[in-house]
């Protein structure tokens, strides 16, 4: 299953309000989360815009979630690092 974190739009018309959700990526953009991580007020005073848990965050991501376009730069905003786990050191050796 690929998982991806992007956000799940609320709110009425001229008035959005945005999750930021870990959402299995084929699944309909209002479908069921599995995970919700955070909200993003975009029409609210610049202090009260974004709120994500990092500490989920980061477990989604090492777990192989893809942020999209949009949630990077809001990770970027509340200075959340994207890293993941180094990949396994045991590859398999040709001889």
């Amino acid at each position: 299953m690929s998982v991806s974190i992007r956000l799940k739009r609320f709110g009425t018309k001229k008035r959005p309000y945005y999750r930021v959700v870990v959402m299995d990526s084929r699944e309909a953009t209002k479908g069921q989360p599995l995970d919700e991580i955070g909200f993003y007020h975009p029409i609210e005073a610049e202090d009260k815009q974004v709120k994500i848990d990092a500490e989920r965050a980061s477990y989604w991501i090492c777990q192989g979630a893809q942020p999209s376009n949009t949630v990077r730069s809001l990770f970027a905003k509340q200075g959340i690092a994207i890293i993941r786990k180094p990949a396994s050191s045991e590859a398999p050796v040709k001889e």
